[in-house]
């Protein structure tokens, strides 16, 4: 989780800190400028290709942000230091209402909301920066140094901002409320060193790096993970097979009457059995790393372990399916009456009878479950290397679990001692 939170935001950050404070950052303010708008529109041309409307009108707040604090064109010390305490604002709550966003596309009916509140806000800058140019007291405003000292108010709409993002990274764990929360950081330190314009527009580069990289992150996820369990998915699965070398070992895990929750119970409580065998499977011990490989079937790898060493392991993660609470929480929606019947008369006795079980169901559906989970294991050999042999193998031990009364393990190398203890006799 740590690791998710800090890559690839945070290594960015601290990468780009790094290379400010020791110095080797020697480039132009002219090519720093190209950076940072090259940065801007290729994050943005990356979020309208990925239909990631979230992060585009995060890239766009950057974008109003750094041309009201005018980074590059310069302004009077008052004007300045006005922007910048409005922005200080301004940005982390646009951040906190984008993240709330639901991701719908570039729809109207999504982004028009979002468009008004950013005009509705440019409006605002423009009219408290004529403001402070005409208030007689703005000559006296000056940029003693390169940092600005924010308001006690700014800093604490910042630390509020930056919790909310923190902990709903850490309840959605996707890559763009990560990038949310490190992007905001970095272009709260170019808004601290507006007096200075080649730090101020490093840092406000990197946040637009930030948002761009999200997109590259979670188009990853996508590809290497499953989104419903989280687990890796079958990519990632095939990919390890061929990282693997002798011994290892295959578990093949299957969960018992899995259709028969889907056909009695609906869809809706089927993905809810599926996250709940997943959370299990994350944490099986042993050295082991679980991938949902399609529907009900997950697989299990081993490196460097035999079905001796793995057994144990597995029993226990059966055993923690098998005793794992699992509530309803509400019939699906098939299920659910939805008015009158508009069917004609005629259809009415034909659907009598399919109605009454429906309605059985209802009357009858458990507020919780049991869950249980048939496990075949295989492992390699000098005779059995080949990893689509060994998965196979371990495919006909999970048939043997399902056949001898379901929810238990059964490896390939029981059968070969019964086999042999058969010739002996």
């Amino acid at each position: 989780m740590l690791k998710s939170m800090l890559l690839p935001g945070g290594a960015l950050l601290l990468g780009v800190m790094a290379l400010m404070y020791s110095g080797w950052l020697t480039l132009a303010l002219p090519a720093l400028s190209f950076l940072y708008y090259c940065a801007l529109a290729g994050g943005m041309l990356l979020a309208w290709r990925f239909h990631s409307s979230r992060t585009f009108l995060a890239l766009l707040v950057l974008f109003l942000a750094g041309q009201a604090v005018p980074l590059l064109a310069g302004g009077t010390p008052a004007v300045v230091l006005t922007i910048v305490r409005i922005v200080s604002v301004l940005v982390p709550i646009d951040f906190v209402l984008v993240a709330v966003m639901h991701e719908r596309g570039f729809t109207m009916e999504s982004i028009s909301p979002v468009v008004l509140l950013l005009f509705v806000e440019s409006v605002v800058v423009f009219v408290f920066s004529r403001i402070s140019v005409t208030t007689p007291s703005a000559a006296h405003v000056h940029h003693a140094s390169a940092t600005v000292q924010f308001q006690g108010y700014a800093l604490i709409v910042l630390a509020a901002a930056c919790a909310f993002l923190a902990g709903r990274f850490l309840f959605t764990r996707k890559p763009a409320d990560s990038a949310l929360f490190w992007s905001l950081l970095a272009f709260f330190l170019s808004l601290r060193f507006t007096g200075n314009a080649r730090i101020s527009i490093v840092y406000a580069a990197t946040a637009a790096c930030i948002l761009a990289t999200s997109i590259i992150e979670n188009s990853y996820l996508l590809a290497y993970h499953d989104e419903l369990t989280t687990l890796p998915s079958r990519r990632a699965f095939k990919e390890a097979l061929l990282r693997l070398q002798d011994p290892y070992s295959i578990a093949v895990v299957d969960i018992d009457h899995f259709k028969k929750f889907n056909d009695t119970y609906g869809h809706d409580t089927g993905d809810q059995v599926l996250r709940l065998v997943a959370a299990n499977l994350a944490r099986v011990t042993g050295g082991g790393q679980a991938y949902r490989c399609g529907g009900e079937e997950f697989n299990i790898l081993f490196p460097g372990k035999s079905t001796a060493e793995v057994v144990e392991h597995l029993e226990r993660l059966r055993e923690n399916i098998q005793t794992s609470e699992f509530r309803m929480r509400g019939n699906d929606r098939r299920q659910a009456p939805r008015g009158p019947d508009r069917r004609n008369e005629k259809n009415k006795g034909r659907t009598a009878k399919g109605h009454v079980i429906r309605q059985l169901a209802q009357d009858k559906c458990p507020t919780s479950l049991s869950v249980t989970v048939s496990i075949g294991v295989a492992t390699s050999s000098r005779q059995n290397a080949d990893p689509d042999s060994v998965l196979k193998t371990a495919d006909k031990a999970l048939y043997r679990a399902k056949a001898n009364g379901r929810n238990r393990v059964e490896s390939a190398s029981t059968k070969r001692a019964r086999t042999q203890a058969a010739g002996i006799a």
